[in-house]
């Protein structure tokens, strides 16, 4: 059985995954608008990540007893100004959900939960792989600069992404 204070904090992070789903979702919507296919294809993918790793915490709750209670998704940004600026984003945002998964770790550590912390070792594990994706992005998009070619290549290799 989950305690109410571990399944209180993963209705949380149920909620900053779906968040996150709905910020690379008004990303992906933004560049699809841009004509930037490729990028957009690239976060709409990631979205759906996002929203299968709420899933996974939401599957954990009911399995250990627990109760999902939804709450409001703030609405994201909009626009970006430029691609880099989204992958910065991207990448702040991923750094901070490294925190929130850390965070939770430590309170099922804290509570001796140990079906809990062997659970988030699998989201540990995928947060280095996502900082570590969106920051190879931006240190690209950082070396393309102003470079129309350069990010006409980099829109067709990020379209390359599998959803798989």
């Amino acid at each position: 059985m989950i305690s109410k204070t571990m399944n209180a904090a993963i209705n949380e992070q149920i909620n900053a995954e779906m968040y996150s789903a709905y910020l690379y979702l008004a990303m992906s919507a933004h560049f699809e608008a841009e004509n930037l296919t490729g990028i957009a294809r690239w976060l709409r993918v990631q979205a759906k990540e996002e929203m299968e790793h709420a899933m996974k915490f939401f599957d954990h709750v009911l399995e250990r007893g627990g109760k999902v209670t939804l709450k409001k998704i703030d609405g994201p940004e909009t626009a970006w100004p430029s691609p880099l600026a989204a992958f910065e984003a991207v990448a702040e945002h991923e750094r901070k959900v490294t925190g929130l998964i850390n965070g939770l770790a430590d309170k099922a550590a804290a509570e001796n939960d140990h079906a809990s912390s062997i659970f988030l070792q699998w989201f540990v594990t995928e947060q280095v792989e996502e900082e570590a994706n969106a920051d190879a992005i931006v240190q690209r998009l950082t070396m393309i600069g102003d470079s129309k070619n350069g990010l006409f290549m980099m829109d067709h290799r990020l379209g390359e992404r599998s959803d798989d």
